[in-house]
């Protein structure tokens, strides 16, 4: 079984926090909307999806708790308010941008109907937030299967090597995961040789959190510096590249932590299929291009400092931005979502055909 990042019941919500891994596996309790923002803010939650799923379901948490009696009025304003604000707590990964749209849009509509009480809209919005849940996990496998069945096709061996990039598992979404959920598919087939995962400067997610869930799940892997990776190619007979994605727009250009951009880079010269999986709700089809994409900036003492030491020469100046910009003519291999694996110069239209027949 994959490893848990969110346990949710009915009122209550705790996370893994994912900044003492892999040292200590601490559930810490999410008691409303404010402790999800500052657990986003801090990376003790990551992921586009999970942030998603821990924000929405902060907001759940807190409508059940709240008393009895409240004016519908109140909880109205409370919920459009809070998604409001939980939207500022990372501005690059889309899908807690568009889930907090979507969850607006039906907290306008559950308010304006005419039978509606206080109590039928708190528990109306509640199951809606927890079905996000039970949907990311769905989707999360059918990436997985997609892809791997995708890779298996394409490649010349009977068993494949994967280099990926950055957390991208159960740790970053409800479960299963994105791009290492397509490595999960491929080892459950049985048709997965080895993995490679980069440590992923500065913040170590490869290192701490990959590396992590590839043990948990006793998958054959090796860990390289993010500075090993054209040698790997070079070297380690890597099958294809799969990374995640925080943002996909309309022209198939995708935001991910930072290093993914170089890694496509050394893919096409080493000729290395290149594919990005994300779920559809990570695609934001309203930006044209990667330029319009807002992306974020770090503390510097991320690079300056090591588990608390300072390691940088005093004074020296810093530039971390956490994401950046992998152009949709190095994703060569393709777009892998819920749906199926797309073409990126095509997506746009693979997405509104897709979500208009639901297939």
């Amino acid at each position: 079984m994959s490893l848990e990042a969110v346990r949710y019941r009915r009122g209550s919500l705790h996370i893994l926090n994912q900044r003492l891994l892999p040292e200590r596996s601490v559930y810490q309790e999410i008691p409303g909307v404010e402790a999800a923002w500052r657990a986003i803010r801090e990376m003790q939650v990551r992921g586009a999806p999970a942030i998603a799923i821990v924000g929405c379901l902060s907001l759940a948490v807190e409508l059940d708790r709240r008393e009895e009696g409240a004016a519908k009025d109140d909880l109205v304003t409370f919920a459009l308010e809070s998604l409001a604000y939980l939207v500022t707590s990372r501005p690059t990964a889309v899908n807690m941008a568009r889930a907090a749209q979507d969850l607006s849009d039906f907290v306008s509509h559950e308010a304006e109907r005419p039978d509606s009480t206080a109590e039928s809209f708190k528990e109306s919005l509640i199951v809606r937030c927890e079905a996000m849940l039970e949907k990311d996990i769905r989707d999360n496998k059918s990436i997985g299967d997609h892809g791997a069945k995708h890779i298996i096709s394409r490649a010349n061996t009977d068993k494949v090597i994967i280099l990926t990039h950055c957390n991208t598992g159960s740790l970053a979404t409800a479960g299963y995961g994105t791009a290492l959920g397509v490595i999960r598919s491929l080892w459950a087939m049985g048709r997965l040789e080895h993995v490679y995962c980069t440590e992923t400067r500065p913040y170590n997610q490869g290192a701490r959190l990959t590396a992590y869930e590839l043990v948990h799940d006793k998958i054959p892997a090796t860990l390289i510096a993010d500075s090993m990776v054209s040698m790997a190619m070079k070297e380690k007979r890597i099958s294809a590249v799969v990374v995640g994605a925080d943002r996909v727009v309309a022209n198939g250009d995708t935001a991910n932590k930072i290093g993914t951009y170089q890694v496509a880079i050394a893919a096409l010269h080493h000729r290395i299929p290149f594919y990005v999986a994300a779920p559809s709700s990570s695609c934001d089809l309203t930006l044209d291009s990667g330029e319009q994409i807002v992306i974020e900036e770090r503390p510097g003492k991320e690079l300056t400092d090591f588990n608390g030491t300072r390691v940088a020469a005093p004074g020296i100046g810093v530039w971390n931005p956490a994401f950046d910009i992998t152009p949709h003519s190095l994703i060569t291999a393709g777009i892998i979502t819920e749906f199926g694996v797309h073409d990126p110069r095509k997506l746009q239209k693979a997405l509104a055909d897709k979500m208009q027949t639901g297939t």
